[in-house]
């Protein structure tokens, strides 16, 4: 291993040359006036893993193309693994903020002496996608192999949804068959300090409507007489929490997962300025349920929120009237042990019970998905923190996170696989901003992060 890690660390230049190689390709999804450059993304890395000894497959699905390659270890009884990763990227709009070209990569030098790399993509995903493939080549060059078996899919389609995934994991199910799936599209705790992200919440959104009176009326004439589906709209919704920001559908906690004792202790050890947190953007009270930290709401919690109100009058002006209609866009964070459908049939339920007699409801269900959690005893999180670690200098941290990744819930509905969510991404690399950037650090020790895993992988019988 530390001849491959010597090997790389001596490769710097021609490594770098590569991603901004795939920087410069304008890959993105949600346009299809740049079909043609998600194709030329996805041949650039195909050829490249072929000349790896790969065997690849350019896929066509009915949005932009999956880049399907498979590598065979020639040491026997090595673990299977799949990594995933995506070379399509966000649209680079407002061009006028950016520094730089967004499609021409550069590295900036900051007074300290400390370097990134600033293009659109740069941290999401192709850096980080780079950072895996890079791991695999230096293994291959100085040992003519690579430690285990490999499948990598990369999709082109991440930063709109990833419309063709489930219908190509089912058609591929045989093809993508592993032990278990490796990805690289998460965060470090902070510049100095890996983690591995073992927990993302699932969710649940769609729409309500209420409607009174079959018409939007005068509030002269037939105020206080007649019924206000805003206010009736509100004064249900405002019922959703109680003074102690617990959630009031029934069943709602029901079967839920907390992390485990071990993972609670660490998130307290790491310092978090919850204070900080909420006054970065001009708050000072947590609103979440009062029991819990304000890193333990975000990372580990579920939520009710409103994401708009629509109702009445709303243009320039003023304008007496009481609408004849209301509606609320709300969507529901979860956690592990809950259930999306079983969470938005509730609030239709919760909502029902609660609707006066002149009104009446209807719900659009937007669907949702399921959190994820994964044990931070499973034995390939512990390998992988283990060499983060040895790689760092720093204890890997077993991060909760906020959002949702749709696909890591596909990879365990359809193929039956645990992902396992290595990044070296930073909280200021302003994806999907202007000015997305990537730490130089971030993209070398990445690199050797990888070479580490894989080494100790190929160990593993």
């Amino acid at each position: 291993m530390n001849d491959v890690l010597e090997h790389y660390d001596q490769a710097t230049d021609a490594a770098l040359e590569r991603l901004f190689q795939l920087l410069q390709i304008e890959s993105i999804s949600t346009d299809p006036e740049y079909k043609g450059e998600c194709y030329k993304a996805a041949g650039l890395v195909a050829s490249e893993l072929t000349g790896l000894g790969f065997e690849t497959e350019i896929v066509d699905t009915d949005g932009n193309p999956m880049l399907l390659a498979k590598y065979r270890t020639s040491q026997s009884s090595t673990p299977h693994a799949l990594f995933y990763g995506h070379y399509d990227v966000q649209p680079a709009d407002p061009l006028e903020l950016w520094t730089s070209q967004p499609f021409s990569p550069v590295i900036k030098e900051r007074a300290d002496g400390s370097k990134f790399i600033q293009a659109r993509g740069a941290s999401d995903d192709k850096g980080q996608l780079r950072t895996f493939v890079e791991a695999c080549r230096a293994w291959k060059e100085v040992t003519g192999d690579i430690p285990c078996d490999l499948t990598i899919l990369l999709e082109g389609e991440e930063e709109m949804g990833s419309p063709s995934m489930v219908p190509f994991l089912q058609k591929y199910k045989k093809e993508l068959k592993a032990d278990f799936v490796l990805a690289c599209d998460t965060s470090m705790w902070n510049a100095e300090t890996p983690a591995i992200t073992i927990g993302l919440r699932g969710l649940a959104e769609g729409d309500v409507c209420i409607k009174a009176a079959d018409r939007d009326l005068h509030s002269g004439i037939y105020g206080s007489a007649a019924r206000n589906p805003i206010t009736v709209l509100t004064q249900i919704l405002g019922r959703l929490h109680d003074e102690n920001g617990r959630i009031l559908l029934d069943g709602f906690y029901d079967n839920i997962q907390m992390p485990s004792v071990e993972v609670l202790e660490q998130w307290k050890q790491l310092g978090f300025d919850g204070d900080g947190f909420l006054n970065e953007v001009g708050l000072s009270v947590p609103a979440g349920e009062a029991e819990f930290t304000i890193l333990e709401q975000i990372w580990s919690r579920p939520t009710a929120e409103i994401n708009g109100i629509i109702g009445g009058y709303t243009g320039e002006g003023f304008k007496t009237v009481i609408p004849s209609t209301a509606s609320a866009k709300i969507s529901f964070r979860l956690i592990a042990g809950q259930d999306h459908k079983k969470v938005w049939k509730s609030f239709e339920d919760f909502v029902r019970e609660r609707l006066p007699k002149d009104c009446t409801v209807e719900f659009i269900d937007r669907g949702g998905d399921g959190a994820v959690a994964l044990s931070s005893t499973d034995s390939i999180v512990k390998l992988c923190a283990e060499e983060l670690s040895n790689e760092w200098g720093e204890d890997s941290i077993m991060m909760g996170s906020g959002g949702s990744i749709p696909i890591v819930g596909d990879f365990k509905r359809e193929l039956g696989l645990e992902a396992i969510l290595v990044g070296f991404a930073l909280e200021n690399d302003q994806i999907h901003s202007p000015n997305e950037k990537y730490e130089l650090k971030s993209f070398m020790k990445g690199g050797r992060s990888w070479i580490r895993i894989l080494g100790r992988l190929g160990n593993l019988k």
